[in-house]
């Protein structure tokens, strides 16, 4: 489907997911899963613009993936339950493969 790895979860459920979205919160998880940081911080370490790390914080908080703390100057970091949400769907594919081989 797409020809550069992504992050598992850059992808969206409550939005479409097109190459440049799916690249950018790419590279913002992968530096959030290295340290908690600010959106000016991911945003000159990711080169990508202030506006841009905002708007996928924002819709990865959304989802659930990213959480924020402090005020104003908020620090961001992963929440874990993106991969809580992939274990899930793997354990149900495996229940229903169990469920057909019985």
């Amino acid at each position: 489907m797409f020809k550069i790895a992504h992050h598992p979860n850059a992808f969206l459920t409550q939005k479409r997911n097109i190459q440049p979205g799916l690249s950018a919160r790419t590279q913002i998880i992968s530096v959030l899963e290295k340290k908690i940081c600010d959106a000016k911080t991911l945003s000159r370490e990711t080169e990508l613009s202030y506006k841009t790390v905002l708007y996928h914080l924002h819709l990865l908080e959304a989802e659930n993936i990213l959480s924020h703390k402090g005020r104003r100057t908020y620090v961001w970091q992963l929440t874990g339950v993106g991969q809580q949400r992939l274990v899930g769907k793997e354990a149900k594919r495996g229940s229903r493969r169990a469920i057909v081989r019985t």
